[in-house]
């Protein structure tokens, strides 16, 4: 586990929490970080500082710190429906997002809130958006597994099972269509859970990527249980980097935001060349149960949570980089945390503070265009008899 061989460093070197400027450059080995399926594994090192650090623990904790409160006001009845919580696996999205480009297109699934703030959301807007405020990431109308944020090439949280990964195929063909030929192409993700892995759309759309050299990336985001079943009970192949069969694959450990930076860079920059798509299959966990209608205690017990926390968080993990390698302090990351919580705790006040949508035109907005793209606001509700279907 990363987190023990960093304690064993700062025990054996007691000089390394040496001063340093924030921008001067750290070297980072994580041996065993990547297994390869037809293909070779990048370095399993990398070149960081200690902003860039304090930037991912940052990130990582505002995300935890997100998920904690969406939690609490969840108990509270505050944000009501579905609700699918990240807490575990920030260090996944937060790599992610460190290795792509702006113009590469991500979809994911309906475990979305942290993908949509990594994506250019708002701690307010999201949390707004779970309680159905109309100043909320997607108008109030959307909801937990209904994030959206075209500007910022976020295709959205997606609320059926694996439906979001034929749309991320059809986003690579996009960025392969409008792409001059030969030119290094933006690339898709279509992130998907160790559940939703053996469906015939996601093999379908393998398929086609794979005969059309689509730039996709397919990644599972293997927190180890389909809802309440573990892999070993739901999957025949528990290498899920494996099952393109003839496309590359590579396994990485989602636990450590530097392992998924380095190895999503290197995946991109296979894809993005025209060589077609990769498996990529993150090694993760998820503290929270399936969904908050889920206490997660049956299927596991809690030594097992308790030791991943106590292991392999990832958040501690990027915690003990800084105090190993940089200059940073105990007490500078206490006060970054309490910041963060205050922030959290505010963006809540406001959320709560929001006005739900009103009128039924907010209800219908976004559904008719004219021609000319706009949205012309309509109350249709089509029945079983079309005859009876309600119009304004």
């Amino acid at each position: 586990m990363l987190r023990t061989a960093l304690r064993r460093a700062a025990a054996a070197r007691p000089h390394a929490r040496r001063s340093l400027s924030a921008e001067a450059s750290i070297t980072i080995e994580f041996p065993g970080a990547y297994t390869a399926h037809l293909s070779e594994e990048p370095a399993a090192a990398a070149e960081t500082t200690k902003t860039e650090l304090l930037e991912y623990f940052k990130t990582m904790y505002t995300m935890r710190r997100m998920e904690l409160m969406c939690d609490d006001q969840y108990k509270k009845k505050a944000i009501r429906g579905f609700c699918h919580l990240y807490d575990g696996q920030e260090a996944v999205g937060t790599g992610i997002q460190a290795a792509l480009s702006p113009e590469d297109s991500w979809i994911t699934s309906y475990r979305c809130h942290c993908i949509a703030l990594a994506r250019g959301g708002t701690v307010e807007g999201i949390l707004a958006e779970l309680m159905g405020r109309s100043h909320g990431q997607t108008g109030g109308v959307g909801g937990s597994m209904h994030f959206y944020n075209k500007e910022h090439n976020f295709f959205g949280g997606q609320g059926i099972v694996g439906a979001q990964v034929p749309v991320g195929t059809g986003l690579a063909f996009a960025n392969k269509y409008k792409t001059p030929l030969g030119e290094p192409m933006p690339v898709a993700i279509g992130c998907y859970g160790d559940g939703a892995a053996n469906q015939g759309q996601i093999w379908e759309s393998m398929n086609m990527a794979a005969l059309w050299k689509l730039p996709m990336i397919f990644c599972i985001e293997n927190n180890q249980y389909g809802m309440g079943t573990s892999i070993a009970r739901h999957s025949c192949n528990n290498d899920y980097y494996t099952m393109g069969n003839v496309i590359k694959g590579l396994k990485m450990d989602g636990m450590n935001v530097l392992a998924v930076r380095e190895g999503m860079k290197h995946v991109r920059d296979y894809v993005s060349q025209g060589n077609g798509p990769m498996v990529v299959e993150m090694s993760t966990y998820r503290y929270h149960g399936h969904s908050m209608s889920d206490p997660g205690k049956i299927y596991r017990d809690r030594e097992e949570v308790k030791a991943m926390r106590e292991n392999n968080d990832p958040i501690k993990n990027v915690r003990q980089l800084l105090l190993v390698h940089t200059d940073a302090t105990e007490d500078e990351l206490n006060t970054i945390e309490k910041n963060i919580r205050a922030e959290v705790e505010a963006a809540r006040d406001r959320a709560l503070a929001g006005s739900t949508p009103s009128s039924t035109d907010d209800l219908v907005r976004n559904v008719y265009l004219d021609e000319h793209g706009k949205d012309v606001p309509q109350s249709y509700i089509r029945l079983p008899d079309y005859e009876k279907s309600i119009r304004a």
